[in-house]
């Protein structure tokens, strides 16, 4: 079992993101089985959900001329996903959520997008999950969840800034990978960064027996 002061957070575990679904990230269900391995390891956990409104800024539908995975102003469009409310919306059903004891929904705002479990993409519009943690003693955050390039990365990022240790569990994510420079993706652009502000990487296997 893992310190009472560690937690484990689950970012947008949900069927919109795995294949089948609206935004679907390659192999994204894998990491349902490898969370549900490591929830006994550990006494609390957190989760988030994109929340999305129809018509929500961030997809392409939203902007004429515009397709999935164009840029605006800075904003990556997506297709139309985690919709408020619809099935797929819902953290996995195969789940194990009896150690979830907080959801945090984020880009439920209209005009506002939100990777980070954090803070929305404005940078500044908190969520309420550090004053959370806070209150309740946290110090180290183990990530899992999808994707890794963008809400677990940012999530990790924001938490390095914030002052908390934190692991990201390799095999317990799963990455977009747009491509970035040549030979790169934004999966290795995000490694990169997590590890230069501490960041440590483990896989399942060094916390699950």
């Amino acid at each position: 079992m893992q310190a009472d002061t560690d937690i484990l957070g689950l970012v947008d575990v949900q069927p919109t993101f795995m294949p089948g679904g609206e935004l679907p990230v390659a192999d994204g269900h894998a990491v349902v089985p490898v969370i549900n391995r490591l929830l006994p390891r550990f006494a609390h956990a957190f989760a988030t959900q994109d929340w999305h409104p129809p018509g929500h800024y961030s997809f392409a539908s939203s902007h004429a001329g515009k397709a999935p995975f164009d840029v605006l102003e800075g904003q990556t469009l997506w297709p139309d996903h985690g919709l408020a409310g619809s099935a797929n919306a819902a953290i996995h059903a195969a789940i194990d959520q009896t150690r979830i004891e907080v959801v945090i929904r984020k880009g439920f705002r209209p005009h506002l997008d939100s990777y980070s479990a954090f803070f929305e993409n404005d940078r500044t519009t908190a969520t309420g999950l550090d004053g959370w943690l806070r209150q309740r003693g946290f110090k180290r955050i183990f990530f899992s969840g999808l994707a890794t390039d963008f809400c677990v990365g940012w999530s990790a990022e924001d938490a390095l800034r914030l002052g908390y240790e934190v692991v990201l569990i390799e095999d317990a994510c799963r990455g977009i990978g747009i491509p970035t420079s040549v030979g790169r993706t934004t999966i290795d652009d995000m490694k990169q960064r997590l590890g230069a502000l501490g960041c440590r990487f483990m896989t399942s296997s060094s916390l699950a027996g």
